[in-house]
């Protein structure tokens, strides 16, 4: 149980879970890449002991592994598993409410507490300027804070029961920002600071934010814990860090007494400014917008202060073990939160918001001889319209029927879904809704549309386990190669408009079709590169499923409607790069080489084995 992050740091250096970088390290993209390289290969946390122009030291990498989190969080896991598992089945306490007493004792101790001592992060007033700005990719637009617990109260209604603590990003230079006076707040669409913006805005009053970063780890994860009603993340982070969330009032702002550093100031109606670039988790630039422009009342930094960083872009990146993490810690919060629902995965590889993988129950036809999706299709609906889930474009259910399923085993969960799929009957769209904030596949910022395909009952087709011959043979389009049973990437000329691909579909549907059923193969993909998207599972869900809009990039061999309802023998998806997306994020080679002196022998990281 840490009281703060420079106690975790020896606890993890004594335990073999931490390395000292005491090179001077440049804090514009030499930072990032180095914690890339030893994330990639399982490597320890790094704390960076010598940043170029910053006095602070900066660690990453802390939550790189489920191993080491739990590790931090050995004294404290159990008993806050136990807490969010009632709150989020208080019946449970109600059938055995002695056998719960120390779990309502820890909430209870893990209130958060108002301090009338000192206050640590306090200690110093700096400027924006004295942080290590670390840029993570080539085309950034500036420096970003990846791990902020950005702090609001509900205006008209102080107090931390009714705060919001969340996880957005926080760009602190470039652009059109004055360096040390503004600052850019991002955040999606389903965040709690949005609708504290909206109530302040009504009020005509500015939204007063404190935004923390550092102190005990467990007021980092807290950040991005999805919590069941009532248990508010700073009751949350006592819990897991065994320490009440201490907390003081400054100039009419909240100040987390243990954090490592405190920014605090004001965003006012209606300003906004240019904010990004910036690498996201689906591996992309997410491209700039005007985003909520706060301005900066003070800075503070308590003594010997460390700056938490991680790096975002494609998966697998610290983040993955995030989610991990929180999957394993919240259990089974998503049966608790829709009754029926088994499993839901939101699919890492794909960059978690695009696609998900769910099974369901079906329990509302027993009676019938013919299995057919009933039930799940009513869970399908609500999936897409919780929280976060309600962002996916992509949602593949079933329900298991002869034989245990699981979501977690990728390719085998498609190929489950592919085999029963009924291609003229199992596909729905919502067209014309809403999509994750950094997804550039759909027609406008957070504007796309969504597709389930919904499989249940007999197998009734063999998947195709080599490429199809006739799908070796079509003028215009070559290279066809098997990415799994069933599932095959064919490449094409470059996307250059929907009209031309609206033609260039039909030729391929017609061609296919002219050579007979198809049945072994229900999933065609249509691509730029099919030696790269065959190359290995992960390649296939990330580049088919963050490059295609549903309603635009689905196609299908003998497609049409059938009652309004659309119908095809084989599906095909055009995930091919369009204009309009972001472009891909690319490390710079020279910086690449630039670190390669740091895991030299006799280097700081030449022990490593990577």
């Amino acid at each position: 149980m840490y009281r703060h992050l420079e106690q975790c740091v020896l606890d993890l250096e004594q335990n073999g879970h931490l390395v000292r970088i005491k090179e001077e390290v440049d804090p514009h993209l030499e930072m990032a890449a180095i914690h890339m390289k030893v994330f990639e290969a399982g490597g320890p946390a790094l704390l960076f002991e010598n940043v170029k122009g910053s006095k602070f030291r900066a660690i990453s990498n802390l939550f790189g592994t489920v191993e080491r989190s739990k590790f931090m969080f050995r004294h404290t896991w159990e008993s806050t598993q136990r807490v969010i598992d009632l709150r989020g089945a208080p019946m449970k306490a109600m059938k055995n409410p002695f056998g719960h007493i120390g779990t309502g004792l820890a909430a209870w101790k893990a209130l958060p507490k108002q301090s009338s001592g000192s206050v640590p992060v306090a200690a110093q007033e700096i400027q924006i300027s004295d942080l290590p700005l670390i840029k993570h990719w080539p085309d950034d637009g500036g420096a970003f804070v990846t791990l902020p617990q950005v702090f609001t109260e509900q205006p008209g209604k102080p107090g931390l029961m009714n705060a919001n603590l969340g996880m957005y990003r926080v760009q602190l230079s470039g652009n059109d920002y004055e360096l040390n006076k503004e600052i850019g707040v991002h955040y999606q669409i389903h965040r709690g600071i949005g609708i504290h913006q909206d109530m302040a805005n009504k009020l005509g009053r500015p939204l007063k934010v404190s935004i923390f970063v550092g102190g005990p780890p467990a007021h980092t994860l807290a950040a991005v814990m999805p919590l069941p009603e009532g248990l508010s993340e700073m009751t949350f982070a006592g819990l897991l860090a065994g320490r009440r969330f201490r907390y003081s009032y400054r100039d009419g702002f909240v100040l987390s007494n243990d954090a490592d550093f405190v920014i605090t100031g004001e965003i006012h109606p209606g300003e906004t400014k240019p904010e990004g670039p910036f690498g996201d988790h689906l591996g992309y630039y997410s491209l700039t917008h005007p985003f909520p422009l706060m301005k900066v009342h003070k800075v503070y930094a308590k003594p010997n202060a460390i700056w938490p960083f991680t790096v975002v872009g494609r998966p697998p990146q610290e983040d993955t073990a995030f989610g991990a993490l929180i999957h394993e810690l919240t259990g089974d919060a998503i049966k608790q939160e829709i009754p029926g629902v088994k499993e839901v995965h939101a699919v890492d590889a794909a960059g978690v918001h695009p696609l998900l993988f769910a099974i369901g129950s079906e329990r509302y036809t027993p009676y019938q001889q013919v299995k057919r999706p009933t039930e799940i299709l009513t869970l399908a609906n609500r999936i897409l319209g919780t929280g976060q889930l309600s962002l996916a474009k992509y949602l593949f259910i079933t329900a298991e029927d002869k034989q245990p399923v699981t979501t977690h085993h990728e390719a085998e969960f498609l190929a489950y879904v592919l085999e029963r799929l009924e291609l003229r009957r199992d596909i729905h769209f919502y067209t014309n809704t809403t999509i994750d904030t950094l997804d550039y596949s759909g027609t406008g910022l957070n504007e796309g549309s969504k597709v389930v395909f919904a499989a249940y009952g007999e197998k009734i087709r063999e998947l195709c386990r080599e490429t199809p011959d006739v799908l070796k043979e079509l003028r215009g389009f070559e290279n066809a190669r098997l990415v799994m049973p069933g599932v095959v990437a064919i490449q094409g000329p470059a996307f250059t408009s929907y009209a031309d691909a609206k033609a260039q579909l039909q030729s391929l549907s017609e061609a296919i079709a002219e050579k007979g059923p198809l049945p072994s193969c229900p999933m065609i993909v249509l691509c730029d590169d099919s030696t790269f998207l065959s190359a290995k599972v992960d390649n296939f869900l990330w580049a088919t499923f963050t490059r295609s809009n549903p309603s635009h990039d689905i196609y299908g061999v003998n497609s049409g409607y059938e009652h309004k309802h659309w119908a095809c023998d084989n599906v095909i998806i055009d995930a091919r790069t369009k204009p309009h997306q972001a472009p891909p994020l690319i490390a710079d080679p020279a910086v690449e080489k630039r670190i390669e002196r740091l895991f030299a022998a006799g280097a700081s990281l030449g022990g490593l084995k990577l």
